[in-house]
């Protein structure tokens, strides 16, 4: 099992260093501009079954990228809900106390109003096992339709998702920490899996 894990492109949000959560904000020109070069350098490895966010920036950039496959989307794979400081950025926060309480905190305190970290790991394991059981079964459809030989391949497996749920899922599955697996815009990593946990990695 190979999983491919990719962030989506940029949006007006990402370029203007915002938190963008649940704000559901379309790729910027910059961040369609971004993923189709990447395509072109062939940066991204195909995969024979494709996951995502149900927000747009993640749907989009599915489109872009594996325009072949129709991806399916996992509800709990939304970003992080940062609550008071939604589409805000550093200049727009850096007079709250409660921003600088959060940064003195290393980003574990819980966002105002918004989602503990505790409770987004939770989420995306939860969207993680959804996942999971879906695959499961396009699999079973595949080996009824085209044979046993198909058990026998290296399933690659696509996650076109947000940095937050990149972070969430491979601190889980991983050997390092939340803040070790950040991931630029139309950026990520390519896991082989052993038992659902990462054996090997390597960035794209």
């Amino acid at each position: 099992m190979i999983l491919v894990f990719i962030r989506h492109g940029e949006t007006r949000a990402n370029e203007e260093h915002r938190y963008l959560g649940k704000t559901d904000e379309s790729l910027s020109k910059r961040g369609i501009e971004g993923l189709l070069f990447f395509r072109k350098e062939n940066r991204y490895p195909e995969v024979d079954y494709l996951f995502t966010s149900p927000m747009r920036r993640c749907i989009e950039s599915a489109e872009i990228l594996y325009p072949m496959l129709s991806p399916i989307v996992i509800p709990e794979w939304e970003e992080m809900d940062f609550g008071q400081f939604e589409y805000k950025n550093y200049e727009d926060l850096k007079k709250d106390i409660r921003y600088q309480e959060w940064i003195d905190s290393g980003g574990i305190l819980d966002f105002p109003e918004g989602e503990s970290r505790v409770d987004f790991l939770r989420r995306c394991e939860k969207g993680f096992q959804r996942m999971r059981a879906q695959l499961r079964k396009l699999i079973e459809e595949d080996v009824k339709e085209n044979g046993k030989e198909i058990e026998k391949r290296i399933v690659r497996v696509g996650l076109i998702v947000h940095g937050g749920t990149i972070m969430a899922l491979l601190s889980s599955h991983g050997k390092n920490e939340y803040f070790d697996y950040q991931a630029a815009n139309g950026r990520g990593y390519l896991c082989s899996m052993e038992g659902w946990k990462i054996k090997e990695m390597a960035e794209i």
